[in-house]
């Protein structure tokens, strides 16, 4: 093969050389928006790519969605020819030596996959893919997916053939390694390939911006790798959240029990919490998979379950605190911290988030939000009301820190006790406070497995 699949170390060694190539990133959004930043520092030249109107221009200004370091970044690289911007596809396919598609599939209702973006994506970018050329999908898919249907989409629409006349290759987005430009650069990176040549050139390239490539078996092996670390994180959530639950019967701090537990590598225990989003869309992405093989993830299922339940527990610590403040839930105004889907960064609120909003806005007369991540504008924006934190803890009868953003652990709890309404409650589902300093502070205290409140 010609270009890009015969690529050497040698032939981008530095960033002039790096600079005879150019790389197209399809849907360029919030995270893949790092891999924009990164191939452009590296000294390629890049096409960031949105079919979104308003995610495209807000790529354009380097603004949110897009983290401020990364959006600082890409301004200079705009500025200086490094990095282009387009909403068509199948133009910036035909210009690109390596084409990265990152377009993320949603899940309806049901529970159920929907890949029509990522479908669309793939015919857009075969109508202008060229001879030579390298695809390298980093969106989260099911087992098979890629090496499937996508596949053939971009064979059918370009009328060239996967491993002979273009390299496909899967290097799925780790989304425990995505909050920062820095932990992009210190995570390895899995990358799997049905050919020789593919996995060659898909490794080379990403090695000029990850610091260690894992290269495994194939395309599918890479996908199903990448959901198994998701599917452990569930199931570390729950069996956090089971214990934390435990402590709370048993009148003991699940804190403390973590605490320990860090000080020896080989004690380790799960921290309990709430289930990000990517986490959650990558267990029914294979729970579909797994189903057209006649199989059942039953440990998973009641991970997902046990999680889940923690939505209405939360409303319970609510209800007991209220209770014992001696109001009525219904007449009560509920202040929540936090509802980032990322804690100490700026993420739309994952659907487990909403469902707690949304269950507290049927339960009691109003509810109110502040995330330091987001601005009032921002926020209304998602459906949200909010505020400064000042306002949003007045006259308030409950906080509840649902997110544990690290600003949140130098709250000023005498203040709050001072805006709030007489006997005010206090609902930690983070983890982040202490239960004695909040009872001492004037607050009835409830905490996820934090089972030493005494009021």
């Amino acid at each position: 093969m010609p270009s890009v699949m015969n690529i050497k170390n040698e032939d981008i060694e530095n960033r002039k050389k790096c600079g005879n190539y150019t790389i197209s990133i399809i849907e360029c959004s919030t995270y893949s928006a790092f891999y924009a930043n990164l191939f452009a520092k590296a000294g390629f030249k890049v096409v960031g790519v949105s079919t979104n109107p308003h995610t495209l221009k807000l790529l354009r200004k380097g603004r949110a969605p897009f983290f401020s370091k990364g959006g600082m970044e890409l301004r200079k690289f705009q500025r200086e020819g490094d990095l282009i911007t387009t909403s068509n596809p199948r133009e910036a396919a035909s210009e690109s030596d390596i084409i990265i598609i990152s377009g993320q599939p949603s899940i309806d209702r049901k529970g159920k996959p929907d890949y029509s973006l990522l479908t669309k994506i793939c015919k857009d970018v075969g109508m202008g893919l060229q001879k030579g050329s390298l695809v390298i999908f980093i969106s989260s898919t099911g087992p098979g997916v890629i090496e499937g249907r996508m596949r053939e989409i971009l064979e059918t629409t370009s009328g060239f053939k996967a491993g002979r006349d273009f390299g496909i290759a899967c290097s799925p987005i780790q989304t425990n390694s995505l909050q920062r430009d820095k932990k992009i650069f210190a995570s390895s990176r899995i990358v799997g390939a049905n050919d020789a040549s593919s996995l060659r050139a898909a490794s080379l390239v990403l090695s000029k911006i990850m610091p260690k490539i894992i290269t495994v078996s194939g395309i599918k092996a890479a996908e199903a790798i990448n959901i198994f670390q998701n599917l452990k994180r569930e199931t570390n959530t729950a069996l956090g959240n089971e214990l934390a639950l435990l402590c709370e019967k048993f009148k003991i701090d699940l804190a403390e029990a973590l605490d320990v537990a860090s000080l020896d590598n080989a004690f380790q225990l799960p921290r309990p919490g709430l289930v990000r989003n990517l986490t959650r869309e990558d267990f029914y992405l294979i729970q579909e998979e797994a189903e057209n093989v006649n199989s059942n993830l039953r440990l998973s299922s009641l991970a997902k379950k046990i999680n889940d339940d923690i939505a209405d527990y939360a409303f319970r610590l609510v209800r007991d605190a209220l209770k014992i403040s001696g109001k009525t839930v219904r007449r009560t105004k509920i202040s929540i911290l936090g509802v980032s889907n990322l804690i100490d960064a700026k993420e739309t609120p994952s659907p487990l988030i909403r469902n707690i909003i949304n269950l507290f806005k049927r339960k009691v007369r109003r509810v109110q939000i502040y995330d330091p991540f987001f601005s009032q504008k921002e926020l209304l924006e998602l459906g949200i009301e909010s505020g400064k934190l000042s306002s949003v803890v007045e006259k308030t009868d409950c906080v509840v820190i649902l997110v544990g953003h690290s600003k949140f652990k130098r709250l000023n709890l005498n203040k709050i006790k001072f805006l709030a309404k007489k006997s005010p409650a206090l609902v930690d589902i983070s983890l982040m406070l202490d239960p004695a300093k909040a009872e001492k502070s004037g607050f009835v205290y409830r905490g996820l497995g934090r089972g030493v409140w005494t009021k």
